[in-house]
């Protein structure tokens, strides 16, 4: 913007606030104040950013949807954990919104400052526990390793510091490794009065879960460790579910009760075994950074 060199004084301070007011103050023709105009949907394109379409708390989020009456405009996008984290780093590094499905324990909590939007009507429950389910007749088949899946609990923090530790670049089983080098005593009552096998298989079933990536690397080794031949086979929520209700999995760590895979448990009911609660106070839900200036899913309807 040109002003010519004769304007002076009051006059030419007067003329050059009316000029950047005109112009927004900035060079992006006005783009922040537009952005600011728009309600939260809008800035979002209306799209909640999801996982796999298989997982409990896509069902819950979808159901989320109807009874906040936002099923008109807002869509629940579907791709992996992975994506999704990579979605909202995007997001966060620039301060942008974005609403995900969340869940702890997950490390995105301690990178990030994030906030669960509150849920009053109550679609994802209160807080929950993980099992662990075994197929039937594993007690008899594997007795050792049963003992063992059934003694198995820890806790969020304890999970944290194998999630962090593999987030931050290291390898799967070795961060397992650490996390059981650091904590004999923990691990030693999981197995207290079992003997080791020689060579027996056992295979058991895990979702792409950072949480489960987790246990299933610390328990595979464990049992390794106690002599058994282990197999993880990483998949969705249902085929997860199929596998331990069908035989063709032993068991799994990845069961979240009573609302996320409740409609697994009812569906193969009799099919499986609860071997015991390996982590209590876990939650899912919609998760935004704390910037976003909402605090509840009824937010996404202005």
């Amino acid at each position: 913007m040109k002003l010519s060199k004769k304007l002076v004084g009051l006059g030419a301070v007067a003329l050059l606030a009316v000029g950047l007011a005109a112009c927004g103050g900035n060079d992006d023709g006005g783009k922040a104040d537009k952005d600011a105009e728009k309600s939260v949907g809008e800035s979002l394109n209306y799209k909640i950013t999801g996982i796999d379409p298989g997982a409990g708390i896509m069902e819950a989020t979808e159901k989320a949807i109807k009874e906040y009456g936002l099923e008109k405009d807002w869509d629940l996008t579907t791709g992996s954990g992975a994506a999704m984290t990579a979605a909202l780093k995007k997001a966060y590094d620039k301060e942008q919104p974005i609403v995900v499905t969340g869940w702890t324990p997950h490390w995105k909590f301690t990178e990030y400052d994030l906030k669960y939007l509150e849920d009053p009507k109550g679609v994802y429950g209160e807080e929950e526990q993980i099992r662990t389910i075994g197929r039937i007749g594993l007690e008899a088949d594997l007795p050792e390793a049963y003992q063992i899946l059934s003694n198995f609990n820890w806790s969020e923090a304890d999970m944290g510091e194998v999630m962090i530790a593999i987030q931050e670049g290291e390898k799967e089983d070795v961060a397992a490794q650490n996390w059981i080098d650091a904590n004999t005593e923990k691990v030693a009552a999981w197995t207290e009065g079992v003997e080791k096998v020689d060579g027996d298989k056992i295979k058991l079933a895990y979702v792409a879960w950072d949480s489960e990536i987790a246990s299933h690397n610390v328990m595979k080794l464990v049992l390794e460790d106690m002599g058994y031949n282990v197999t993880l086979v990483q998949v969705e929520a249902g085929p997860l579910w199929t596998a331990v209700a069908d035989g063709s999995a032993d068991a799994s760590l990845a069961a979240w009760l009573p609302l996320t895979h409740n409609t697994y448990a009812e569906k193969f009911a009799g099919k499986f075994e609860e071997l015991g609660i390996n982590m209590e106070g876990v939650k899912t839900g919609l998760v935004v950074p704390q910037y976003m200036d909402i605090d509840s899913i009824e937010d996404l309807k202005n």
